[in-house]
């Protein structure tokens, strides 16, 4: 069957089938990894799935609240990115082991906490705060205030 007939062109072909041959070549060799996630992206995803998060809604602002055990202040950073996204992040490191102890059972998490939320549009990315306090830690953004309705202009009507 020509394609051409269908409306196809030579370039839309040629797009086609090398897509074809890419598919062709990933089924007949699983190592190759052209279309796998990266490493960070992974790493990051279990990061954001393990963390969880409490949002609250006041009428002057947001609160997040992010429970982060063992880890210091130093160790946790709170960022505004695209002046929309906030991004908090912590590490919690593995302890040193001892000379002469062993562990029987690790049961508690060690790694990258990590959480991104988009704020509203009423969110004042200059106003924020956090506070840690006994392994939670607690992130204010400011709302800003809502805008004052206009007040109906009366425009006098003449007589002509």
């Amino acid at each position: 069957m020509d394609f051409r007939l269908m409306g196809l062109d030579a370039p839309v072909l040629h797009a086609l089938h090398q897509l074809m041959d890419l598919s062709d070549d990933n089924s007949s060799d699983k190592s190759s990894s052209h279309n796998a996630p990266t490493r960070s992206y992974v790493r990051d995803t279990k990061a954001m799935a393990a963390t969880p998060a409490d949002v609250k809604e006041y009428p002057n602002s947001y609160v997040f609240v992010i429970d982060m055990p063992g880890l210091k202040s130093g160790d946790i950073k709170v960022q505004v990115e695209d002046n929309n996204v906030l991004v908090i992040t912590g590490e919690r490191k593995r302890e040193e082991e001892k000379e002469g102890a062993k562990y029987l059972k690790m049961e508690r998490r060690v790694g990258k906490f990590m959480r991104k939320f988009v704020l509203p549009e009423n969110a004042n990315t200059d106003a924020i705060s956090a506070v840690c306090q006994d392994g939670v830690l607690s992130v204010t953004v400011e709302k800003f205030p809502p805008p004052q309705p206009k007040k109906p202009k009366t425009i006098e009507v003449k007589v002509a």
